[in-house]
């Protein structure tokens, strides 16, 4: 019997957590430990202490070593918060331990790798899917009608942009070895937004990164063209001061959609809409994008054929990732 049959037919897909990130702790572990299509059955760390710890916090049954978790029959997949380096590693342990995984973007630090194990996870004909929580928002779906339905005419132009903060000495975004920097950690999200809202045939137009004394780059941009020549300029980093959004530029209009990607729990994003000299407020509703995600999770799960058009994005994902890096313009202090 095929895993995804295993799977359906036990109710919950049980998942183990492979370390205790940030994410993990504040954001995966309370939509998951909520009750719906998923639960958590164990946490592994490398110290064992520390996944004892966040398992008590969350009343999850099991926690010990990674190897603890992964090999534990009474688990169906893993969530993996891995910094990015180290995640391809995991990701292969997990598909050769039948495991179906959800991996915290980018699914590795490279096309030629996320490739590979995509690859890997359909010959296994297991689940390997990259945790962009944010495109299930159901907030997003109201932007995507309007656009549809011609509130803002033909659109012309995206801007895109998510900023943070600097993080501190030791923070893995921080780090080379670890895969960190700007691109992969914030960069993704934006790049992420063009492909949803110009589609197929995107072609990297120019690109610029800043990288600081180790490095590392901490500012960038990128502008991108789709196949009718719609434009989109991308501005991600973590040298700055917090924001994101996304603005659609149209040929009667324009639409604006506040704090598209790490909206909290309770937050009612704001949608603008502005036309003929006119603006309109649109108040969406909250949602858990992370609870979303572990339901579209369970449903790649229990369904092969749901897998394949989100294997096919973020490969794409990473191939542009991958062509930002090439083309871009590089300057440091």
């Amino acid at each position: 019997m095929r895993p995804d049959a295993l799977v359906s037919a036990a109710g919950p897909v049980r998942v183990a957590v492979l370390g205790c990130a940030d994410v993990a702790a504040r954001r995966m572990l309370p939509a998951l430990t909520g009750g719906g299509a998923a639960t958590v059955a164990a946490i592994g760390s490398r110290d064992p202490a520390r996944a004892a710890d966040l398992a008590g916090r969350f009343g999850v049954p099991f926690a010990g070593t990674y190897a603890d978790a992964l090999d534990r029959p009474d688990v169906d997949a893993v969530y993996l918060p891995l910094p990015p380096a180290l995640r391809g590693e995991w990701v292969r342990r997990a598909l050769r331990a039948g495991k179906h995984v959800l991996a915290e973007k980018p699914l590795t630090t490279g096309a030629e790798h996320t490739a590979a194990l995509l690859a890997e996870a359909r010959a296994r004909g297991l689940a390997l899917v990259e945790n962009m929580a944010f495109l299930h928002h159901r907030g997003h779906r109201t932007v995507y009608d309007r656009l549809a339905s011609g509130d803002i005419g033909d659109l012309r132009h995206v801007t895109a942009t998510f900023t943070i903060p600097p993080r501190p000495p030791g923070d893995l975004r921080n780090s080379r070895e670890l895969g960190g920097g700007a691109l992969l950690d914030a960069g993704v999200y934006p790049l992420r937004t063009a492909m949803r809202l110009l589609g197929p045939g995107l072609r990297v137009a120019g690109a610029a990164l800043h990288l600081n004394d180790d490095g590392v780059d901490v500012a960038g941009s990128a502008l991108l063209v789709g196949p009718r020549g719609v434009t989109a300029a991308l501005t991600f980093g973590m040298a700055h001061a917090y924001r994101a959004s996304y603005e659609l530029h149209g040929s009667s209009g324009r639409m604006v959609l506040d704090r598209p990607y790490s909206a909290p729990v309770d937050h009612r994003p704001l949608l603008r809409v502005e036309r003929d000299g006119r603006t309109e407020e649109v108040p969406l509703a909250a949602d858990d994008q992370f609870a979303r995600m572990g339901e579209e999770f369970a449903r790649m799960v229990a369904d092969p054929a749901a897998r394949e058009p989100a294997a096919a994005a973020s490969l794409v994902q990473a191939e542009l990732v991958d062509e930002v890096a090439r083309r871009a313009v590089r300057t440091q202090p």
